[in-house]
């Protein structure tokens, strides 16, 4: 008995163990140099100062909240174009038509590619000299040496093309793999009743994919909250911090300026905020639950 009592937990403790070494002491040890001081290039000013970072954050930061609000703008229009481009997609490609197979892995290639490498794509399409608008320029639309990402006009519309062209992928993988699990008696039986398309993507397809959509638009809100190497890498947060996110603004301080202790209460804001909205999320949404 005293074998069978313990036998679960010796088989789970592998896991507890490196869930404690990966993500609790993590968390743990940016929380407690949230509470200091802690710069690399003043360490006699290095100790424990309570709630001071977040104070300042709070009250004296301008760029902390210009930052939070672009990460909040960029997470929105992200993530519904994302699903919006991707549910159209995936319900493309899951039509039988030919060439559905070299249509699905060019919809789905981006997805493959790093977003350094993305960003070099796009740098070159957006070359000033060499890219796209010069070769419009050419053809009369438009103006010559056009630089889209120094104007603060074009910069937020430019970055988001290029994060759809990678993130739009991802929705449809998810949703086609959704899509696939409905019974095609549904779809019959509506037929026979008189349903057109669109009552069929309402009353069926719709109801299917709400956990789907639900998950993957949760998944894709934090990693695109936590963006940094696709806006680093073609923006740099520029021109003007005009697109600085929250991330971004955090290695700014913790690795260029080395002020640990600031960089870490600014870590755990947006720790807290993804933390507190995901479960809000998930609780409005009813994730998981079968009316």
């Amino acid at each position: 008995m005293r074998t069978r009592t313990w036998a679960p937990y010796a088989l789970i403790a592998p896991t507890l163990v490196l869930m404690a070494v990966f993500l609790v002491y993590p968390i743990a040890s940016v929380g407690w140099f949230s509470l200091r001081q802690h710069t690399v290039t003043q360490p006699w000013k290095n100790g424990f100062i309570g709630f001071e970072n977040f104070r300042r954050m709070l009250f004296e930061d301008q760029l902390f909240w210009q930052s939070l609000a672009f990460s909040a703008k960029w997470v929105v229009v992200e993530v519904g174009l994302q699903l919006v481009l991707g549910l159209v997609l995936a319900l493309i490609v899951n039509e039988t038509f030919v060439g559905r197979a070299i249509a699905r892995a060019l919809v789905f290639s981006p997805w493959a590619v790093s977003g350094v490498l993305t960003t070099g794509i796009w740098i070159l399409l957006y070359n000033p000299s060499t890219g796209i608008f010069q070769q419009l320029a050419q053809w009369g639309i438009g103006d010559p040496g056009t630089s889209v990402l120094g104007d603060p006009a074009t910069v937020f519309p430019a970055t988001v093309i290029t994060e759809l062209w990678r993130g739009v992928p991802f929705f449809a993988i998810l949703l086609l793999a959704d899509l696939q699990s409905i019974p095609n008696d549904l779809y019959e039986a509506a037929s026979v009743d008189g349903a057109g398309r669109w009552r069929k993507f309402v009353s069926i397809t719709l109801p299917h994919l709400r956990d789907a959509i639900v998950l993957s638009t949760l998944l894709r809100a934090v990693w695109e909250f936590n963006n940094v190497d696709l806006i680093y890498t073609l923006t740099g947060g520029g021109p003007a911090n005009q697109t600085t996110t929250l991330p971004l603004y955090v290695a700014r301080k913790a690795v260029d300026s080395h002020d640990f202790g600031y960089g870490s209460a600014l870590t755990m804001a947006g720790f807290v905020i993804l933390l507190f909205f995901s479960i809000l999320y998930l609780r409005l949404s009813k994730f998981g639950s079968r009316e």
